[in-house]
Formats: structure tokens, sequence, C-alpha cells
């Protein structure tokens, strides 16, 4: 049989490749014993250190709420100023704030939490584009992440409720991940509050009307998981 070749097969000059196709020609490198081990162990301890820098940063910062949202929101936009309201309202409820640690709805957060003298925590990814830590967390609750789940494991260990601003695939990771693991159990139930019914309604019309009513890949009570709200007030409230 004729085997059917690809453009893996015709390589001569890894040189000639885009850094997308010389990621996939890489991982089909055979690689002997050592290198596997010598590689997976560092990626163990970069975990590990990961973990553990995040365990003892945010271990004593008290009761907060994490605030999610674009990094790609401008400072003149009604999400980016409703964002920086809701922060400082929370603070002056008693609670610290805590973001993604970049620019747009995240520095919004940190902003208005740092404008009420309020716990200013922001959790950083490292990452090609956009992001870099904003000049409104307090330097001495600012963590640097590598891995988006390590980062993952902060925001639902250390906050009491989530606040979703308008975003995109990284706010939409953050918030089903959060509904995933209170449908499951896997963690206890608390406030998740999606700001923007122009902006939400969409994707909530989605999921009662495909997930529930067509496919039945949720139930009914699953919808009770997260509430849409309209006003920084009712945001704080819930």
């Amino acid at each position: 049989m004729k085997v059917k070749k690809t453009k893996l097969d015709n390589i001569k000059n890894i040189d000639d490749l885009t850094e997308e196709e010389k990621k996939i020609v890489r991982a089909f490198e055979e690689k002997d014993w050592n290198e596997i081990k010598s590689y997976d162990s560092w990626v163990i301890f970069k975990v590990m250190s990961e973990f553990v820098e995040g365990f003892e940063k945010l271990a004593k910062i008290g009761p907060c709420v994490t605030i999610f949202g674009s990094a790609r929101t401008r400072d003149d936009h009604k999400y980016y100023k409703m964002a920086e309201n809701i922060a400082a309202k929370l603070v002056r409820h008693g609670y610290g704030v805590i973001s993604g640690g970049g620019p747009g709805i995240m520095e919004a957060a940190n902003k208005g939490a740092k404008s009420e003298g309020g716990k200013s925590v922001g959790l950083n990814i490292i990452l090609p584009f956009e992001q870099k830590g904003n000049e409104y967390i307090d330097p001495d609750k600012l963590i640097t992440f590598d891995y988006f789940f390590v980062r993952k494991v902060m925001f639902t260990k250390y906050s009491q409720g989530f606040i979703v601003m308008p975003g995109g695939f990284g706010t939409l990771d953050e918030l089903f991940e959060a509904l995933t693991l209170i449908q499951t159990k896997k963690i206890g139930k608390f406030p998740i509050v999606l700001v923007g019914k122009e902006y939400w309604g969409g994707l909530i019309d989605w999921i009662k009307d495909t997930m529930l009513t067509a496919a039945n890949n949720v139930h009914k009570e699953d919808l009770n998981l997260f509430k849409l709200v309209e006003t920084e007030a009712e945001a704080v409230d819930a």
C-alpha cells in the first residue's frame, strides 16, 4: 500500500518553516528516555514552584472577589468604568479584588480596588501578546504564571465570588471552568455574576435553547449556577 506523503516528509530545511510548523516537527522528533525525563522533570518542578508561590502569597489575603473580562477593553469604554466602580464598591463592602493582572477590564478592577485602599491582587500570565502586569496591583500581591491551569486553581481557591465582565476566549475559559467545578461539586457553590445583558444574552439563549432544550446536555438547575445582571449595584448585591 502506498503511504501518502505529507508536507513534513518533504522538509529539507527547517528554517523555511513557520514557527507553528516547527512546533509540529519538533513534536514528532524521536527523543531518548533521558531527554524525556529531563524535560518532564523540569516541567514538574516549574509547576510545583508556581503552586507554592501562589499558595504562599494568597493564603492570607482574606475575602476576595475575582473580576474577569477582556484585556482589550479601553479605559474610555463603559465596561471599563463599570468594572472600576464595581471593584470600588466591593472594597467598601469589605472585599479585596483579584484580577488576571493585565490591561483592560483587569486593570479597571485593580484600579477600582486601589482607589478605595483595598487589597488589589493580580494573577498575571505570560503571553506572546497583550499581557503585562498593570500598575494598580499591590506589589506584594502580583504573581506571574506560565501555566493557565495553575492560575485558574488560584482564582477558584481564593475567591468568594466571580464577576464576569464582557471578554473573549480567556474570559469564557475561566467562566466555564468555575461553572464546571461547581456543577460537579468539586468546589463549593459561590456567586458567578455575568454583567451586561446585551453581551451575554446570546450565549445564555444558546445554553437554554440548544444545550438544554434541544440536546439535553445540561440540567435546568444548572442555569441557577450563574446570574445575569445589568448594573453595578446588581453585580455587587449578587
